[in-house]
């Protein structure tokens, strides 16, 4: 699945089948349901993970918790847009579509 695909699946009432998790938790944010997304991230391991537990936070304006998730990302604290560093994290997850 492309980025543009994935982003215009935004505006269906449900996921696409074959995203992860982690894609999951990014598409949920994407419509406005930070609290679910939070909540599925916050359960998952690894530095790709973190990273969007860290853009989470920021999100949020806690810049405290999502630096020290950055920091668990091995990951310098964004400065790209939040929508740019969204798309970033999209574009990493995607490749492990089914």
């Amino acid at each position: 699945m492309t980025l543009d695909l994935f982003k215009t699946t935004l505006v269906d009432d449900a996921p696409p089948p074959e995203i992860d998790q982690a894609l999951l938790a990014l598409w949920l944010e994407a419509r406005g349901n930070w609290d679910e997304a939070h909540k599925i991230i916050q359960n998952m391991n690894g530095r790709s993970v973190a990273w969007a537990h860290a853009y989470l936070h920021r999100k949020e304006g806690d810049l405290t918790n999502a630096a020290y998730w950055y920091s668990h990302a091995s990951r310098n604290i964004s400065e790209l847009s939040l929508a740019c560093e969204w798309e970033e994290i999209a574009k990493a997850f995607l490749p492990r579509t089914k």
